[in-house]
């Protein structure tokens, strides 16, 4: 074909809704505004055309070069049930029943103190960051000498039955049958998450939690975090995989959708070494107005008040 009908040829399919280059043709498909997910109401995006072209980049390498990267607290579990707020993680486990009063109190106390920081959306980043990186320290601290065994934080989960997103199963399911890798990736108390995921039947083969796990000594008193680094909100990235046996599987693994209701939740992918697309999605329910442009500056795809996984889940499906 001659230049001027190779040029011709794309003019034509430009206009009838195709993507075009020097020596191919690419179909591309508007998924912002045929998706119904993506049309409702409290669904956010800045800029349409990137989320059109990552959507369809993820759609052109299939589900061979895909893995889902998801938060735990308030991500895969509600942020909210009829207004009324959900545990955390670490919340669950602040309901063993063998916890000593005084661990409640320091915990209490610092919640009081360090969650309003963390959805404060007028505060520095920076700023920010320091105060949860001292949360984190003084909440290993506090939870050094007790004795609470995970068998207690098992039967804690199936006593509190903690509410998934709507959607959610059917995710991880879809997930797991197309073996494509799930990183559930939380500045939570890795103990809890594993509970929960088994308790919902959706801990499989493909699903990898990284998270502040505690450590025990061989008498069963906790030494504090297993791993030298806490994850806090805002060092959530795939850095700490690094020559793991994970990290091999992945490696190659170059589209992913990253889910959240953290900004530090956005970063989750960023540390890899290859990455082509990548579709952040953020979840935003508390002071939403406020927050509502920096969480489209950061995120790709903005969810007020969804407590579904409706969106991630549209999206995967269309991959498939």
């Amino acid at each position: 074909m001659s230049e001027k009908n190779l040029a011709n040829l794309c003019g034509t399919l430009r206009n009838r809704g195709y993507r075009t280059h020097r020596t191919m043709v690419i179909m591309s498909r508007d998924y912002v505004n045929t998706v119904k997910e993506l049309s409702r109401d409290n669904v956010y995006i800045k800029d349409k055309t990137k989320v059109n072209e990552i959507i369809n980049e993820l759609v052109k390498g299939g589900t061979n070069k895909l893995q889902v990267i998801l938060d735990f607290d308030r991500t895969i579990t509600k942020q909210h049930v009829n207004g009324a707020r959900q545990y955390s993680s670490f919340g669950i486990f602040e309901k063993c029943p063998s916890l000593p009063g005084s661990y409640v109190t320091t915990v209490t106390q610092l919640n009081g103190k360090y969650m309003p920081i963390e959805i404060d959306p007028l505060m520095p980043r920076e700023e920010k960051k320091r105060h949860m990186e001292d949360w984190w320290r003084l909440s290993e601290e506090a939870l050094i000498g007790l004795t609470i065994p995970t068998s207690e934080i098992e039967e804690v989960v199936k006593e509190i039955k903690p509410p998934l997103r709507d959607d959610c199963i059917e995710f991880f399911r879809n997930a797991a049958k197309q073996m494509v890798p799930i990183l559930v990736f939380s500045a939570g108390l890795g103990q809890t998450v594993v509970s929960v995921l088994k308790y919902h039947g959706i801990l499989d083969d493909n699903v990898k939690v990284v998270a502040n796990f505690l450590k025990y000594d061989e008498d069963g008193v906790i030494q504090g975090f297993r791993d030298s680094i806490i994850i806090n909100v805002f060092n959530k990235n795939e850095s700490v995989l690094c020559g793991t046996e994970y990290y091999k599987t992945i490696k190659d693994r170059t589209n992913a959708i990253v889910v959240g209701d953290s900004l530090g939740d956005a970063t989750m992918f960023d540390c890899m070494d290859n990455k082509n697309a990548v579709l952040k999605i953020g979840f935003l329910y508390e002071h939403s107005e406020e927050n509502l442009p920096v969480y489209m500056d950061t995120f790709d795809i903005v969810l007020i008040d969804d407590q579904t996984m409706k969106v991630p889940h549209t999206i995967f499906k269309c991959i498939l």
